[in-house]
């Protein structure tokens, strides 16, 4: 005898409206969201400095840091004088639509001119790519000391 259990409703469904709410409200402020994903220590932090330090004059940039336990890389986006939020997720591997949600709320967008939002995820390859923050783009970061067989290991991000 076989037991089927049918799934009629998607267990992410309340997080991808809370995500189409976010891409509205993004759009609403004239912001441009970017969900950046990688493996811990692979240079999420380090490319969010140097693509916003490039930055045309009129476009701000803004962070919404997620780190699992400390404030170290917001501190880091702080120092370099970038409007940041930091989301703590206490152990959970992943960020949601609905923490971003709150973030942004927290963030310098009634400033004048259009503005370019970096969520920093958590480091991990698997649990970020599952969440839909209601971001334009998704930028993923291959270190080359992981290796090269990362997306064949990790086809979801």
């Amino acid at each position: 005898m076989s037991n089927t259990i049918e799934v009629r409703k998607s267990v992410l469904a309340h997080n991808d409206r809370r995500a189409a709410e976010n891409a509205r409200l993004f759009a609403e402020r004239k912001v441009t969201a970017v969900n950046v994903m990688a493996s811990p220590g692979a240079g999420k932090t380090s490319l969010i400095l140097r693509l916003a330090a490039g930055l045309p004059a009129g476009l701000r940039p803004m962070v919404i840091e997620g780190d699992v336990a400390s404030a170290i890389d917001a501190e880091k986006v702080r120092a370099a004088g970038i409007a940041c939020e930091l989301i703590n997720t206490n152990g959970a591997c992943h960020l949601d639509a609905l923490m971003v949600r709150r973030a942004f709320a927290e963030l310098p967008t009634d400033q004048a001119g259009p503005g370019l939002l970096f969520v920093e995820n958590i480091g991990n390859l698997i649990c970020p790519a599952s969440f839909d923050l209601g971001e334009a783009v998704r930028l993923v970061i291959a270190s080359v000391p992981e290796g090269d067989d990362k997306p064949h290991k990790y086809p979801g991000i």
